[in-house]
């Protein structure tokens, strides 16, 4: 159709699709807002609200309780193991002193020195006493932490049991959410889905054209961008089921639509030619000329054969001759292209303008 189109009414029509495309952003962007802002219209739910909190808390009070005793009780641990390093170092050192000293006195053999063996054994026993209560000191600080650490594990194993139950319902809400939301955005998608198919219909060629197209964008942006990706799936069933009622009711409309534009060319057909030239759009019948295509019918024509001045398929007149200067031209022609004779200003010789019988002889003009 831009074919029969003036150079200035294409470039207007050039703008005036930049001004569909620049609304369309718009309104996609204000769209996208007011679905994205959607969501907060729900309260975020967390795992503490499903919980069982009366039998959580005391469990997290354990937890905790047993992490503290267990940290304290690895402190004390560290002090008592030192001063455990520090008792068998001495221990180590009577017992070495006192061996030196025995052997030394075997040597001599005095029994005057039976006192002084006396006291440093006390003493070595002394020192092995302090060495039995840093062990002891240590192993209880162990045992503190092993009963800490036990009674975290049972405690954590408990509440993960609990917080088990609690995501389970947790990621049942998460669904009802997802659902409520989804249904949202359909209310929100849906109707401008609709309305811009109507207005696809019956607006799609009016004077505000521009903006009729930008809301169909728009709405086509909404409803497969901003609301088909957010379809709850339901392990792939809901998808599925909804692109298959799709395709079906557009599969339907389709046929339905095919079978009417037959329908309605049938009828069309059978209309005198005079008639049917005359519901022709000048822009539509130029643009199917310049596809090589009947105006009536759509169907292939070898407009180059000069002897076709009608369609073999519908019977449209294609070509009559100028009621001026008898020159062949093209039916739908406002003009003569010869000598620029208004093609309402005299009747054509043959062809169009009168119902003319398929294959009669032309009469040039007198």
């Amino acid at each position: 159709m831009s074919k029969s189109l003036r150079l200035s009414e294409k470039w207007f029509r050039r703008g005036l699709w930049l001004v569909a495309f620049v609304f369309a952003s718009f309104l996609i962007g204000l769209g996208s807002t007011i679905v994205g802002d959607l969501p907060q219209v729900e309260r975020v739910r967390v795992l503490d609200d499903f919980i069982d909190k009366p039998a959580a808390e005391p469990l997290r009070a354990t937890i905790k309780a047993s992490e503290a005793a267990e940290l304290q009780a690895a402190r004390d641990l560290d002090q008592a193991q030192l001063q455990l390093n520090t008792a068998q170092q001495a221990s180590a050192n009577a017992r070495e002193t006192f061996g030196n000293w025995i052997a030394t006195r075997r040597a001599t053999a005095q029994p005057d020195q039976d006192t002084e063996l006396i006291a440093r054994t006390k003493a070595l026993d002394a020192f092995k006493q302090k060495e039995d209560a840093a062990q002891r000191k240590a192993d209880a600080q162990r045992q503190i932490a092993l009963d800490a650490r036990q009674a975290e594990q049972r405690a954590r194993a408990a509440l993960g049991m609990l917080e088990h139950d609690a995501q389970q319902r947790l990621d049942a809400e998460y669904r009802r959410v997802e659902l409520r939301v989804f249904g949202y955005r359909l209310a929100l998608t849906l109707p401008l889905l609709l309305v811009a198919g109507w207005l696809f219909v019956t607006k799609r060629k009016s004077t505000y054209w521009p903006f009729v197209w930008g809301f169909i964008f728009f709405a086509l942006f909404a409803f497969f961008v901003e609301l088909v990706p957010y379809l709850p799936s339901y392990g792939g069933y809901v998808r599925y089921v909804v692109g298959i009622v799709l395709t079906v009711l557009v599969g339907r409309y389709a046929i339905v639509a095919l079978n009417r534009y037959l329908a309605r060319q049938k009828l069309a057909e059978q209309q005198p030619d005079q008639v049917r030239r005359e519901e022709l759009s000048y822009d539509v019948a130029l643009a199917r000329l310049a596809k090589s295509v009947c105006p009536g019918c759509e169907r292939p024509v070898d407009l180059k054969n000069n002897e076709i001045d009608f369609c073999p398929h519908c019977g449209i007149g294609l070509f009559d001759h100028c009621g001026h200067c008898s020159t062949r031209k093209s039916a739908f022609s406002k003009f003569c292209h010869a000598c620029g004779t208004s093609a309402a200003a005299h009747t054509p010789v043959t062809g169009t303008a009168q119902s003319v019988t398929p294959g009669a002889p032309v009469q040039p003009a007198t």
